[in-house]
């Protein structure tokens, strides 16, 4: 509004009009809009004289980079079949470290290698490895929250994609972000294109991998490409050179995950640990509960789930904070269906 009505030749009753209306607030369209391009438009929004604040519009360019990666966070690759291509994710999840309890060596771990990444040094490919529920993939997903205004781009990869991993490199190629691919629940059944992809850009293949990219990779499995029985039966054979085949299978599948510089494992807590997430999280809620019920109702959730984790300490007090709240509203309504009733009584 600000430039039309400083730079347009209007007329007085269209000026006027103009003035009259609410001052636009701009935006990119996009929840997950980096909050340095949200003020450059505003302060373009602002601007009489558009030369005056090209200055601001080349800083940010040079720090944040142009089109989709200046516009979003985090990225899908989606298609596969070597014709796939990154889709920017409007919406991401907006978990931080804070949000996330227990696990501080772990975290920082994952932290200072990602802030190597973000200061131009060498940074190691990871794989978080442990239990089920506890944190793993948040972990990751927190750091687009922590460093995405520094350049930390997020791009996740899906399993049966991987064969496109050299697609995804050519792609991000050249930008000055810094990229994070991230494959969850990594898990490989044979040693086909997936596998051997994977393992030329850990390893470093003919193709370089741009210093500005690194893999992190989460699994519940040690050893990423699952084994079978046939794998370790020429072991035994008898034959010297069956054996030695066997041999260097088994050691090939098994040895993918020493590929990853750094592993990070995360194991799933004690009965003490468990009850003392339990605790925190409805601390942080401000849960009115006492300490004992709150305990013995974690207790029998765990026994339900079948499963003691830092997931399933959220979905309880989930859980929890939903029944105390409409346990809250009934009380709420009966006590004003109460209160009805007896004003009856007295006009009746």
């Amino acid at each position: 509004k600000a430039f039309v009505l400083g730079n347009a030749d209007l007329p007085a009753p269209a000026a006027a009009v103009l003035q009259a209306l609410p001052e636009w607030r701009p935006g990119l369209g996009s929840p997950s809009a980096l909050p340095p391009a949200v003020e450059v438009a505003a302060a373009f929004a602002r601007c009489r004289k558009w030369p005056d604040c090209l200055p601001q519009l080349a800083a940010f360019y040079r720090r944040h980079g142009s089109g989709k990666f200046a516009r979003y966070l985090g990225f899908r690759w989606e298609g596969g079949g070597r014709g796939g291509a990154l889709q920017g994710i409007e919406t991401v999840d907006p978990v931080r470290f804070a949000d996330l309890i227990g696990y501080e060596e772990q975290k920082r771990v994952v932290a200072e290698n990602t802030l190597l990444l973000l200061q131009g040094l060498p940074a190691n490919n990871l794989l978080l490895y442990g239990d089920r529920g506890t944190g793993k993939s948040s972990t990751v997903k927190a750091l687009l929250n922590e460093y995405g205004h520094l350049g930390l781009r997020l791009v996740e990869v899906p399993q049966a994609a991987l064969a496109d991993l050299p697609l995804i490199l050519r792609e991000v190629k050249g930008y000055r972000q810094k990229f994070i691919l991230f494959v969850d629940d990594l898990s490989l059944t044979e040693q086909g294109e997936s596998f051997t992809a994977l393992k030329a850009v850990l390893e470093g293949g003919l193709e370089y991998r741009p210093p500005h990219v690194v893999i992190y990779a989460t699994s519940n499995r040690r050893h990423l490409v699952r084994e079978k029985f046939s794998d370790r039966a020429g072991l035994h054979s008898g034959e010297h050179d069956d054996e030695i085949r066997a041999a260097d299978t088994l050691q090939e599948k098994l040895s993918l995950a020493d590929r990853f510089g750094l592993t990070v494992t995360f194991l799933a807590p004690d009965q003490t640990r468990y009850l003392e997430l339990v605790e925190s999280m409805a601390q942080r809620r401000g849960l009115g509960i006492g300490r004992e019920e709150l305990r013995q109702k974690a207790l029998r959730w765990e026994k339900w789930q079948n499963s003691r984790s830092p997931r399933t300490a959220r979905q309880f007090v989930d859980w929890l904070e939903g029944r105390l709240k409409l346990d809250g509203l009934s009380a709420a309504a009966g006590k004003e269906a109460g209160i009805s009733r007896q004003g009856t009584n007295t006009f009746s």
